[in-house]
C-alpha cells in the first residue's frame, strides 16, 4: 500500500504524459520496502511500470534527500556505459505531493539487502556479482563529467574538505549530544589531515550491494548490475571517497543501521582490503591517502546513522533499522578516530 492518493496519482500521471511519458490509465502506487531516506514507491498503469522518488515528509535535514540531484546524474549518466534507470521525470515543487519528486524506468533486477538474499548466490555466483559491481564503479570513475553535461554538478575540486564541513554541519542539526566531544574530537582530526586530491569524478556517494540491482539468475548476464541506484548524494569529487564509504560500510555495527543482518557485512564478501585491490584491478584510481578516506567515510556512515534516529525521533521513520542506527552512531566514530590517528 502507498499513501499516495488517487488525485495525486493523476497529477503525476499528467505531468509524465507533458514529459513525453503518457501513461495507458490510472496510476497506482506500492510503497517499495527499504531505503531509510527517501521514499521509494512502485508505479504502474497496469501495463508498464515506473518508480517514483520523494523525500520524507518529516525529519528532512539541509542538503540531504536530494532527488533532483538523482534525477540530474542519471540523465546524464544515460548515455554512458554505466548502468542506470532511464530518467523520465523531475518536479521540483511542491504542489503536487507536498514535498519534489521524480520518477524513472522500473530496472526489473534483483535487489540483496540482508544476508538472506545473499544465501540464494553460491560463491561462483557472488564472485561475478562482485567483479561487476567492482567493475561498475571504476567505470563510473572513468566518465568524463564535462562531456555528458555535469561541469557545473560540483566542485571538481577540494572535495574531501567540503564534505567534512558538510557532514559536521549535518551533525549539528543531527547529532546526539551525548557524543558532541568524540564528534567535534574526529572533525578536527580530520580538518588537520586533508589530503591533497589527485584525481576527479562523478561520485556516487553511498555505494554498495544493496544500492545496486543486478540481472536475475537464468539470464546470461545474470549478477551483473543492471543499474546503480539511490543517487541522493552524488556529486563532482574524489573518486576515493566513494571506494572508503564501500568499505565503511563493510563493518558489523552497520548491520544497526539496515535493522538486520545486511548482505553487505556478510563474511561471504571481500574484506576491506581485497575490495581495495579488486577496484584497482579493474581500472580504478590508485587509493593514496586510504587511511584518511577510510576515516572519513566512517564518519560520513556515523552522521548517516544519527540522522536516521533523528528523523525516527521527528516521527517520519519506524521500522527495521530506525530504532537502532543511533547504535552505531559511536561505533562509527571510534573508527573514525582510530583511522584517522592512523593516517
Amino acid at each position: 500500500m502507498s499513501n499516495l492518493s488517487a488525485a495525486q496519482l493523476d497529477a503525476v500521471a499528467h505531468l509524465m504524459a507533458e514529459a513525453g511519458t503518457p501513461t495507458a490509465g490510472p496510476l497506482e502506487a506500492v510503497l517499495i520496502a527499504g531505503g531509510r531516506s527517501n521514499l521509494t514507491y512502485a508505479i504502474t498503469d497496469g501495463a508498464r511500470r515506473w518508480v517514483l522518488r520523494t523525500p520524507p515528509l518529516a525529519g528532512r535535514t539541509a542538503s540531504a534527500h536530494d532527488v533532483a540531484r538523482e534525477h540530474r546524474v542519471t540523465a546524464a549518466l544515460m548515455g554512458t556505459d554505466v548502468p542506470v534507470a532511464d530518467a523520465v521525470l523531475i518536479h521540483e515543487a511542491e504542489d503536487v505531493l507536498g514535498v519534489p519528486f521524480t520518477v524513472s524506468a522500473f530496472v526489473d533486477g534483483v535487489a540483496i539487502r540482508t544476508q538472506a538474499d545473499l544465501a540464494t548466490y553460491d560463491d561462483q555466483g557472488l564472485a561475478v556479482v562482485m567483479d561487476s559491481m567492482l567493475t561498475t564503479l571504476a567505470t563510473l570513475h572513468r566518465v568524463d563529467h564535462v562531456a555528458v553535461g555535469l561541469g557545473s554538478f560540483g566542485r571538481p575540486d577540494g572535495y574531501a574538505a567540503r564534505q567534512l564541513r558538510r557532514w559536521s554541519g549535518q551533525w549539528e542539526t543531527v547529532g546526539d549530544q551525548r557524543l558532541d566531544s568524540l564528534a567535534q574530537e574526529v572533525a578536527a582530526k580530520l580538518a588537520a589531515a586533508v589530503p591533497e586530491q589527485r584525481s576527479t569524478s562523478v561520485v556516487h556517494g553511498d555505494y554498495r550491494i544493496d544500492n545496486a540491482l543486478l540481472v536475475a539468475p537464468g539470464s546470461p548476464d545474470a549478477g551483473t548490475v543492471a543499474a546503480v541506484v539511490d543517487w541522493e548524494l552524488s556529486t563532482i569529487g574524489d573518486p576515493i571517497a566513494d571506494v572508503a564509504m564501500m568499505c565503511a560500510y563493510r563493518h558489523p555495527c552497520f548491520d544497526l543501521v539496515i535493522g538486520a543482518p545486511s548482505a553487505w557485512t556478510s563474511q561471504r564478501l571481500p574484506t576491506v582490503e581485497d575490495l581495495a585491490a579488486g577496484y584497482e584491478r579493474v581500472g580504478g584510481v590508485a587509493l593514496d591517502d586510504w587511511d584518511f578516506h577510510q576515516a572519513l567515510g566512517c564518519y560520513k556512515v556515523a552522521v548517516i546513522s544519527a540522522g536516521i534516529d533523528h528523523r525516527r525521533r521527528a516521527g517520519s521513520g519506524t521500522g527495521p533499522g530506525f530504532d537502532t542506527a543511533g547504535q552505531a552512531v559511536e561505533p562509527y566514530l571510534e573508527l573514525a578516530r582510530s583511522s584517522v590517528l592512523t593516517a
